[in-house]
């Protein structure tokens, strides 16, 4: 289903918000707000970004976030992409877990390699998975830049190599990017590229979890922004950029009733580094493992971060 994801529908319901509305009409021209039937039982939405296009690898998930609200209790869960897990499950053959996509994509389009990504982050983490929602590189540049960037305060500096285009096959050279320390204002390229970032020179920013936490500290700015009046004031832009930018399993107001329910303030932000460790694949893949070959100690302490 085309229509507007997760990305789109926080930009609603934070400027509904800060407006002070209880529900926004996503669709038709009343101006009356609609009342939206929460779920009772846990919803949990799955967020992939990826490169997009037609080059190979367009659809390997380069971040992996699974956002959940059960009653009072919400979390953002980030997955690495270099996990190391059974694809497709069950079958005993072994792949990084962001090629879930990427295969699912392959066997039967964008919507399989949803459902197949959803799959797999409901195994490893052990919760069931009721939704997905899909971004690609270019819809996050439209969204940031939407919305006149993003203000982000950097913990750290560092530099990274980085590719010139998404796509090698136009050109598969890289350049150097650099970061200073402390707040600073990001276009749609330049936040991509502090998501992104990962042959970081600063060790500290290097890895997967890195990548992990700038991507929480960039979802923060966006929310900061889009709640502020300045992005109250780009409402339009906005709207648009989320409609043309997203693919998600669920519908319009699916995805309304779970935005109206969320508070971005009070979810608690959770990484997977306390239970895994550095590995290599018998190709020479830099992977990541759970502790003693243990997988069931990443659900129990995704459960545990998430009671």
């Amino acid at each position: 289903m085309r229509g507007l994801g997760l990305a789109g529908l926080l930009v609603v319901g934070a400027i509904a918000g800060a407006a002070g509305w209880s529900a926004v009409r996503l669709a038709g021209t009343s101006t009356q707000p609609l009342a939206l039937e929460r779920p009772s039982g846990p919803e949990r939405i799955v967020i992939l970004g990826y490169g997009g296009g037609d080059h190979p690898g367009a659809y390997l998930s380069d971040s992996m976030v699974l956002v959940s609200r059960d009653g009072g209790k919400q979390a953002e869960v980030s997955i690495p992409r270099d996990l190391w897990v059974q694809l497709p499950p069950g079958s005993g053959h072994y792949a990084k877990i962001n090629e879930a996509l990427q295969d699912g994509y392959n066997r039967g389009g964008v919507d399989s390699g949803g459902e197949l990504a959803a799959q797999k982050v409901a195994d490893v983490t052990g919760l069931p998975v009721t939704g997905w929602v899909l971004e690609d590189f270019q819809g996050f540049r439209q969204l940031i830049d939407a919305l006149g960037g993003v203000d982000v305060n950097a913990p750290r500096a560092f530099s990274a190599q980085y590719p010139v285009n998404d796509n090698p096959a136009i050109d598969a050279r890289w350049k150097v990017i650099h970061f200073n320390a402390g707040q600073q204002h990001m276009d749609g390229e330049r936040a991509l590229e502090y998501a992104r970032a990962r042959y970081a020179d600063n060790p500290q920013e290097a890895s997967d979890f890195a990548r992990a936490a700038r991507q929480q500290i960039l979802i923060s700015a966006i929310r900061h922004k889009i709640a502020s009046p300045a992005g109250v004031l780009r409402f339009l832009p906005l709207v648009n950029a989320a409609a043309s930018a997203v693919r998600t399993s669920l519908s319009p107001l699916d995805m309304a009733a779970f935005v109206a329910g969320f508070h971005a303030g009070q979810a608690k932000h959770v990484t997977l580094d306390s239970v895994l460790v550095d590995g290599r694949s018998a190709a020479g893949q830099d992977i990541l493992l759970p502790r003693s070959g243990n997988y069931a100690l990443i659900s129990d302490y995704v459960k545990s971060q998430l009671a």
